[in-house]
């Protein structure tokens, strides 16, 4: 998947072969923000034009913007998995929080 990141919001990235361009949307919130550019430097304008435009919205609006993340994960897991999780975690000497962490991370490849 092709991305592009700005203030803290991620987009993705795909080519339409039909109109020749790059469109890119925001992920992560309920919001649906959407660009386009035929070249990446215009893509680029139009994302953070986009970012821009959002944020001066909800401050006119006197909302907070939505995060992409707010650092809280809930799991629903079923109890096998869930007593494998704490015993795994806390073999390793890790709250099961930590280790969860430190598992998603590294399936994502984000370095702690």
């Amino acid at each position: 998947m092709n991305t592009m990141t700005y203030h803290g919001y991620t987009a993705r990235i795909h080519y339409d072969e039909r109109d020749n361009i790059f469109v890119g949307r925001i992920l992560g919130i309920r919001s649906i923000i959407s660009f386009h550019g035929e070249t990446v430097t215009e893509l680029r304008q139009a994302f953070e034009l986009a970012i821009d435009d959002y944020l001066a919205d909800c401050k006119e609006m006197g909302v907070a913007p939505e995060k992409p993340a707010s650092g809280k994960l809930l799991l629903r897991l079923p109890p096998e998995v869930h007593g494998k999780a704490i015993i795994a975690a806390h073999s390793a000497g890790k709250s099961v929080n930590q280790w969860v962490t430190d598992v998603l991370g590294k399936a994502i490849d984000v370095k702690f």
